[in-house]
């Protein structure tokens, strides 16, 4: 089985609200909206005995309820020399459970401890070659970032080939999140 990583889908009409972010930054390799989600956590490269095992231990996180992701701002990694653009999650409680107990029953599996702090995210762009001045002057340039927000109802398990990142990702399998009490009542899913 190609390589492994769970995650969240970014909704269409949100992935077209980060795309108008696209563009005038030389040097950036914009990621396709159609490729825009919110890693969980990164498995990496398994057998087919131990993808099986994986897609069935995820299975159980499924009783997990469904909640709303709001993503606030934009940011970079790397510090002086950037290598990514992305649109932050803001502090989310069910979102870090979720990320948690994926953690937990993956290495009951026996897989090594993901040793990257989580920091829950939208890729925008890989960069290569960008100051971290023109960066600044980048993000100050698009002006305010509209947050927006979206109901989290499944998480999944995607596949990439061997690549340099960015995609394409196919979803494997699904794993539905029970629906909140209150959420019929929350219509908040768009800009804020």
């Amino acid at each position: 089985m190609p390589r492994l990583f769970t995650g969240i889908e970014v909704p269409p009409e949100v992935a077209f609200l980060l795309s108008l972010k696209r563009g005038g930054l030389p040097g950036a390799r914009w990621i396709d909206p159609d490729n825009y989600h919110i890693t969980l956590r990164f498995i990496g490269d398994v057998d087919r005995i131990t993808a099986n095992e994986v897609v069935d231990s995820l299975d159980r996180l499924a009783m997990s309820e469904a909640f709303s992701i709001r993503l606030d701002h934009l940011g970079v990694f790397g510090g002086d020399k950037p290598r990514a653009l992305y649109a932050g999650v803001e502090n989310n409680a069910a979102l870090h459970h979720l990320q948690a107990a994926q953690e937990r029953v993956l290495q009951r599996l026996g897989l090594a401890p993901d040793g990257r702090r989580f920091v829950p995210h939208v890729s925008l762009a890989r960069l290569k070659g960008i100051s971290a001045t023109d960066m600044a002057q980048f993000i100050a340039a698009g002006g305010q970032f509209q947050p927006m927000s979206f109901e989290v109802r499944r998480f999944v398990l995607y596949s990439s080939r061997d690549s340099v990142g960015g995609g394409p990702y196919r979803v494997e399998e699904t794993y539905p999140l029970a629906a909140c009490p209150d959420a019929a009542d929350d219509p908040a899913h768009m800009p804020a």
